[in-house]
């Protein structure tokens, strides 16, 4: 079975990822930092179907506590086989008015808690010298939204990280990918008002947001591909 670490695993995403990942039996490891009731749930549904499902706790914006989860996995399943970073908060605000806290908030989390379980994963990755890292980013990263400074700046420094994680990891046979899943409804979207909603909707080519169920499916076919690193996948049909 392949070992699996999905960060921000009770989050909308995160939730419809564990569940597609489930359709085989795998090792699923659900890093969660509050949400502790759905992951509890999520925990108890996913073992019903043949899985082996494990709840990590910790703040990966924290080094030393990055470092404690996988510990753990490796304490329990003496590896990991893919890594899905999609743990990531956003707080709107306009480029003025962002607060400091609020803006390292966003680049600790998003960004330098990506890169330390990158480097984690990648040093457990090694010994088996192979790997996937799947790194969950945003269009916005690579077009700038106004009231996203933070959050922007976070995920397009992701995707050059991925760019050079790949270049650096290729000889070990570990793959890194991003992909930018394009306009969700999910928690981090509520909070916007219907007339953002449908602006965002009117951009995009087809005329409605990206689905949950078919970006978790994009990332779960990616994962299963042997030749692929170092790409950007933009899911997003806004041009």
């Amino acid at each position: 079975m392949k070992n699996i670490l999905i960060t921000g695993g009770t989050g909308g995403l995160g939730e419809v990822l564990c569940y597609a990942f489930s359709k085989k039996p795998a090792r699923i490891g659900i890093h969660l930092f509050k949400n502790h009731p759905k992951g509890k749930t999520l925990l108890n549904t996913l073992s019903k179907k043949g899985n082996e499902v494990i709840l990590f706790s910790g703040d990966l914006s924290n080094a030393v506590l990055a470092k404690k989860v996988f510990e753990q996995l490796y304490d329990a399943w003496g590896g990991i086989d893919l890594l899905i970073n999609n743990a990531a908060i956003n707080q709107d605000r306009l480029f003025h008015q962002i607060t400091t806290e609020e803006w390292d908030q966003q680049i600790y989390l998003n960004l330098s808690g990506a890169y330390y379980c990158i480097r984690e994963a990648a040093n457990l990755m090694k010994k088996k010298e192979k790997g996937h890292i799947i790194n969950i980013a945003s269009l916005s990263a690579l077009t700038g939204r106004a009231g996203q400074s933070a959050y922007t700046a976070s995920k397009n420094g992701l995707i050059a990280l991925s760019k050079t994680a790949a270049k650096e990891l290729g000889k070990y046979g570990i793959q890194v990918n991003t992909v930018c899943p394009g306009f969700l409804k999910t928690n981090m979207t509520a909070t916007l008002s219907t007339e953002q909603t449908d602006h965002l909707t009117s951009q995009n080519t087809l005329g409605r947001p990206s689905s949950l169920e078919e970006v978790s499916e994009f990332i779960r076919m990616l994962s299963e591909m042997k030749h692929i690193s170092g790409q950007v996948f933009n899911l997003d049909s806004r041009i």
